[in-house]
């Protein structure tokens, strides 16, 4: 049964379908747990797994042979792996709340040992025309959520603020002291991540016509015009699809205030809040080492628009167009992703005791 069919389903009967699959996921569980060396995570795929038009899973499928398909009722998309289970590739589904609740549930399937595996988020995204060019390659240290907030309608706010938006338990925008309680904002591990930015910095990106047509209107961005290359760069998670300039701004300032100035916004999507937060509650529960965890976003459009247009006529353009860098954005989540995961599995014996880290 696929996610479309389950989806139609109500609500009793999914959560009979989740709790019976749960129990015959538990009976079913080999005496000893599949040791996972890294997980794979996407957040969408077009339609099946293999062989039609890809989504953000398509290309680890079938480039890493994930060959071997693991029933996941109670989560969003069947798992897959390799043929020994070294290598977890996992589907969330959009949106933090679908991004939570699939990774708590392959946290806690009792088939698998997660306890030293390493988790890469790798998808597509927005990013920033300040910071980099369609294609591009960003890893992320800091995930800030887009989400919660207080809302004041723009038409109503006070003359003296950039925004409506305001944080938690706060009376105006930026407000001090910065709090991340509630999840607003997560650092990964800042070693981990520097690692993997030095082992993948020189790697080769796909350029298209396309997108160098695209990025030669973002006349005065000469980061968003130059080719595609791999950066260190933080992500904004937001359930709400934004774009647009003022839109960016608020991006830059929202990571800058809860990052307390140590983070740059460059990319946006819409689940890694969601990932790590259950990632943090696995760890507290025994059952992963939440140290272990990268991200990766590639840009498959600009978040704002180009010089002499508008937000509506740049969204329009992208949204009902297609991406223009939608292919060449999943080549590079694979391109440069693949390296991490390639290196951890050559040296295994070496990572499974000790966090890599940069020189």
């Amino acid at each position: 049964m696929g996610a479309a069919d389950r989806g139609a389903m109500s609500l009793p009967a999914r959560i009979t379908l989740a709790i019976v699959g749960w129990l015959g996921a538990a009976l079913a569980a080999p005496a000893t747990p599949v040791q996972v060396k890294v997980v794979v995570v996407a957040m969408f795929e077009s339609g099946n797994d293999t062989g039609d038009t890809p989504g953000e899973f398509q290309y680890w499928v079938e480039r890493e042979h994930l060959e071997r398909v693991w029933p996941l009722p109670q989560g969003y998309r069947d798992l897959r792996s390799s043929a020994d289970g070294s290598v977890l590739g996992v589907v969330t589904g959009v949106g933090t709340a679908r991004s939570a609740a699939t990774i708590m549930a392959v946290g806690l399937d009792p088939r698998f040992d997660l306890s030293r595996a390493y988790w890469l988020v790798a998808g597509i995204a927005g990013v920033d025309p300040h910071d980099a060019s369609l294609g591009s390659a960003a890893w992320a240290e800091w995930l800030v959520d887009g989400d919660l907030a207080h809302e004041i309608d723009a038409r109503e706010i006070p003359d003296d603020w950039t925004t409506g938006y305001i944080p938690i338990r706060h009376k105006k925008p930026y407000e001090l002291p910065v709090t991340r309680d509630e999840g607003e904002a997560y650092r990964l591990n800042p070693s981990l991540v520097a690692w993997a930015y030095e082992l993948t910095k020189d790697t080769p990106l796909e350029d298209s016509g396309p997108m160098r047509l695209r990025r030669a209107g973002y006349v005065g961005f000469p980061n968003a015009q130059r080719p595609p290359f791999v950066l260190r760069g933080d992500n904004l998670a937001s359930m709400t699809y934004w774009h647009g300039a003022r839109m960016n701004r608020w991006a830059n300032d929202w990571v800058a205030y809860y990052s307390e100035g140590a983070g740059n916004y460059v990319t946006t999507a819409m689940e890694d809040t969601g990932t790590f937060g259950s990632l943090l509650w696995l760890e507290r529960a025994g059952k992963v080492d939440a140290k272990r965890v990268l991200v990766l976003r590639t840009a498959s459009n600009f978040d704002m628009q180009w010089p002499g247009a508008t937000a509506a006529e740049s969204l329009a353009g992208e949204k009902l167009g297609g991406y223009s860098a939608y292919l060449p954005a999943l080549e590079a989540a694979h391109r440069v992703g693949s390296r991490v995961v390639h290196e951890l599995l050559r040296d295994w014996p070496r990572y499974e005791r000790d966090i890599p880290s940069a020189p």
